[in-house]
């Protein structure tokens, strides 16, 4: 379920890319790659823009 009609995003994918994120700027502070980090949030991304996409197309049937 979408945090709100507008995002497309759940809660729980919204606290995981924002947890990934304060790792990323952890790494980053400390000099090493977050590569596998940023991967891992536009997946969630990518995985909840298609979710939401799939019920807008169902909707307009």
């Amino acid at each position: 379920m979408a945090a709100t009609s507008q995002d497309p995003h759940s809660v729980g994918e919204i606290v995981r890319v924002v947890v990934l994120g304060a790792r990323i700027a952890r790494r980053e502070a400390k000099g090493k790659s977050t590569k596998a980090l940023e991967r891992r949030a536009d997946a969630i991304r990518v995985k909840a823009q298609a979710r939401e996409d799939a019920r807008r197309a169902s909707r307009k049937k």
